[in-house]
């Protein structure tokens, strides 16, 4: 099973933070958890995190996600390569949308099913992951086959199975 290495879970209420880390803990190599948004920053500045799931209310009666939208800004500003997902039990469309507006990578509502909730962390930290373009691939390959060859072209082209007039074409695009 591949690791997903550090997630930092914020929400103010205690048990959804049990819940997540439980639910993570199979996925995540290390599930920090914290009830109040007041150190985000400081964790962040001293711990290596892949993914950041931020609950989007914190004001005791207020449920209109503002609390998160700040944070998230806030995460954005000073950590801009770590992708923040925001949760909440009061989602509506178009809080959704300020929040992806804002840079968040996802929202997800509560309450959550496991099994969703992981594929879209998942997918969120696999969408950071660069992956190589076809000609990318084949420039690297035919590198490596001509350095294998010792630069002998002929050789080279034999191997990759096409014509020398057509490695020539290929190496003068790397």
């Amino acid at each position: 099973m591949q690791n997903y290495g550090t997630i930092l879970v914020i929400d103010d209420n205690e048990a959804v933070l049990t819940a997540l880390k439980y639910c993570l803990a199979g996925t995540f190599e290390r599930v920090l958890t914290q009830s109040s948004p007041q150190n985000i920053l400081t964790v962040l500045q001293q711990e290596v995190v892949d993914l950041v799931l931020l609950d989007m209310n914190f004001t005791l009666g207020v449920n209109n996600g503002q609390d998160g939208l700040v944070w998230l800004r806030a995460i954005r500003k000073h950590h801009p390569d770590i992708p923040v997902v925001l949760i909440t039990a009061y989602g509506e469309v178009s809080l959704a949308v300020r929040g992806l507006k804002s840079g968040a990578a996802d929202f997800i509502t509560k309450p959550w099913e496991n099994d969703d909730l992981i594929r879209k962390l998942k997918d969120v930290i696999d969408a950071k992951k660069d992956v190589a373009t076809l000609d990318e691939v084949e420039a690297e390959h035919i590198r490596r086959v001509i350095d294998r060859c010792h630069g002998n072209m002929k050789m080279a082209a034999e191997q990759l199975g096409i014509t020398r007039q057509t490695l020539y074409n290929k190496t003068k695009k790397l």
